[in-house]
């Protein structure tokens, strides 16, 4: 056999792992939905010329052609680096047979060509929500996506997140109302601020950015504030544009929305940017505790044009949860984990083989009623079965006798009574494998 090579940046998950990836999943799924988002999915491939025309990615995309393709095939499509990319294709696309304003959730694969290292892969699961409308898109809805995300980390329960909130509006209007032309630089400047710190940051300020200039900069992204004070603080620096105004004004309004549920763990951060550059309003990152590694978890915002068909502006606003950078720390820490490794609830032991179809017809019972069955893989002693379970993590064998009673065992207490494949139920707890926190 030839040796196996590994390739690293694309995760598998061990059985137990991959359900707690499996749960972690559900509970995105059964979030979004409760929201009123409808589930989509999108081709895995985008022609490379509209992928790129959005944000500086070409370094990272993957290009896909075939093996034997000449050159004028070579890489006309490539692997979707997020979803929000093909979002705006599939917008564009159906506009005709969708109702707006269009939810949508969808959780799929992405791949990018990064640098493999922990947290940053090069096929990943993201999981995102969207909001899009014709035309405009009420600001009512920015609220309501930094609720769900709200909502989502309080369900997941992996630790005290907090959902940081900003306006590109507010630092734009701000670098205007201090005469910055290239304004688009100090934004990407900023954006790294969590990363480098603040020296760093103003020795990548334009060269039109004076001392007095920088220094308010870094002033305005160092304010953070749990409520509406963000605005006198701002107001204090001294700077005036009517695009700063309107961008206080507007998460203003948001922070009061969202800060009125208790402990909702949102703040209004000026210092957040978002480096991709089809968001133009609200933006958002969500920091974790015990996930400080990573950095922001669950990041996104608005854009006024998602899509445009050159007749109407399809804008949105979204939220976008990194699954395999959160399964990263999961897994390693040991956060979470599955009360076991399949999903199997009962094993229907085998008394010999000429009794095998019986214990068949046992399991179909019992999966007839949702109920997770397996049969032995052999007529063994009913002690190796017993073990085999154990081994697995099966927490049920069931025995049929010949006189055709039925008899099951919990083998991890060792009771053992009567029971009818008909109308025998589990626990909820020992239905199907749960997820397991670590204490605090």
């Amino acid at each position: 056999m030839s040796r196996i090579t590994p390739l690293t940046g694309f995760p598998e998950w061990l059985p137990r792992e991959r359900i707690v990836e499996q749960r972690f999943l559900d509970v995105l799924r059964d979030s979004f939905e409760l929201h009123g988002f409808a589930g989509i999915e999108t081709r895995a491939v985008e022609p490379v010329d509209f992928l790129l025309r959005k944000g500086e990615i070409d370094k990272e995309v993957y290009g896909v052609s075939r093996i034997h393709a000449d050159e004028a095939e070579k890489h006309p499509m490539a692997l979707h680096y997020d979803m929000t990319v093909p979002f705006s294709r599939y917008v564009l696309e159906n506009a005709g047979k969708l109702e707006f304003p269009f939810r949508r959730y969808q959780m799929q694969k992405a791949w990018r060509g990064e640098r493999p290292q922990f947290g940053r892969f090069r096929e990943f699961i993201q999981a995102d929500a969207d909001i899009v409308d014709r035309d405009s898109l009420a600001p009512h809805f920015d609220a309501e996506i930094v609720s769900l995300i709200v909502d989502i980390f309080r369900r997941l329960d992996f630790g005290v997140a907090t959902v940081r909130v900003n306006t590109r509006k507010i630092p734009e209007g701000f670098y205007r109302g201090l005469g910055i032309a290239d304004t688009a630089a100090v934004l990407r400047a900023v954006d790294k601020l969590d990363k480098i710190g603040p020296d760093k940051v103003r020795a990548l300020l334009p060269d039109e950015v004076d001392d007095e200039a920088a220094r308010k900069v870094l002033a305005l992204a160092a304010i953070r504030t749990g409520d509406t004070s963000f605005v006198d603080l701002v107001r204090a620096l001294d700077v005036q544009h009517e695009l700063l105004d309107e961008g206080l004004a507007e998460l203003s309004e948001l922070i009061a929305a969202v800060t009125a549920r208790p402990d909702a763990g949102v703040v209004a951060d000026l210092s957040i940017a978002r480096g991709l550059d089809y968001y133009t309003g609200t933006v958002f990152e969500t920091n974790l505790e015990g996930f400080a590694e990573l950095g922001s978890v669950c990041s996104g915002g608005r854009y006024e044009k998602l899509a445009d068909d050159g007749k109407t502006t399809y804008p949105g606003v979204g939220m976008s949860v990194g699954v395999s950078r959160i399964m990263a720390v999961l897994v390693r820490d040991g956060i979470a984990t599955a009360s076991r490794a399949v999903p199997t609830c009962v094993l229907v032991a085998v008394a010999d083989e000429q009794r095998r179809a019986e214990a068949s017809q046992v399991a179909d019972s019992l999966r007839h009623r949702g109920i997770a069955a397996e049969v032995s893989p052999s007529a063994a002693k009913f002690g190796k079965q017993i073990k085999y379970a154990d081994r697995r993590g099966i927490p049920f064998v069931w025995f049929t006798d010949a006189d055709g009673s039925h008899q099951i065992k919990d083998i991890r207490s060792g009771e053992q009574v009567d029971v009818d494949p008909q109308t025998w139920t589990p626990s909820e707890d020992d239905k199907t494998p749960r997820l397991i926190r670590k204490e605090q």
